[in-house]
């Protein structure tokens, strides 16, 4: 079974929001979306990566609030950097992230709470009280005109094969190539699957 360990796709000039369906890659310890031009908010599937070590957002315009379903679910995380974006409201409180410095927020002038110097307004932190999954919808989600859908897909189903372990760098001309892989190992999973299907009405033909 494919299991997928990181992935980096940091310094890549993507814009638009993360995909969503990051949250299916429940295998991933390690997550790099630093150094980017992505919007829209953090998406509260990446509270599903329940095996997830170290997670990088950085240096992107993300907004809105931190999902408390990270601070929730997320309870193996050793790293974390949200810095330079512009989140706001209260940081979540858990164990996991009452462990980490002040400088995982820094750059987001709306954010209040523990760890940093700027107390909340109404005295309020987001206090997560059991995991939760999220079910969201996987609607298609593109990025600088790459079909994240077309590569999760192929994530999800296995299909990829000679990048399934280890650390997986992309950059501009990667792109391409990894739709293509991803297309050309979903035909062939196809068409082994047809193979199969056609021995198996042999054998029915030949009983009777």
């Amino acid at each position: 079974q494919t299991m997928f360990i990181a992935i980096d796709f940091s310094r890549n000039n993507f814009t638009g929001e993360i995909p969503k369906l990051i949250g299916k890659l429940n295998s991933l310890k390690g997550l790099n979306f630093s150094h980017n031009m992505l919007t829209g908010n953090i998406p509260a599937s990446l509270g599903n990566l329940s095996n997830l070590e170290w997670l990088d957002l950085s240096s992107n315009q993300l907004v809105g609030k931190i999902p408390w379903q990270l601070a929730a679910n997320l309870i193996q995380l050793q790293f974390l950097n949200l810095s330079m974006n512009k989140l706001e409201g209260p940081i979540p409180r858990s164990p996991q992230f009452n462990t980490f410095r002040d400088d995982s927020y820094s750059g987001n002038l709306g954010l209040c709470g523990f760890p940093i110097s700027k107390s909340c307004s109404d005295d309020t932190t987001y206090q997560p009280s059991s995991p939760t999954s999220q079910h969201e919808s996987d609607e298609e989600d593109h990025v600088n005109g790459f079909d994240w859908k077309i590569a999760l897909m192929g994530y999800g189903s296995g299909l990829i094969i000679g990048i399934s372990i280890g650390y997986i760098v992309l950059t501009d001309r990667a792109i391409d190539w990894l739709v293509e892989i991803v297309r050309e190992k979903q035909q062939h999973f196809l068409g082994k699957g047809s193979k199969r299907k056609t021995r198996r009405n042999r054998g029915i033909r030949r009983t009777h």
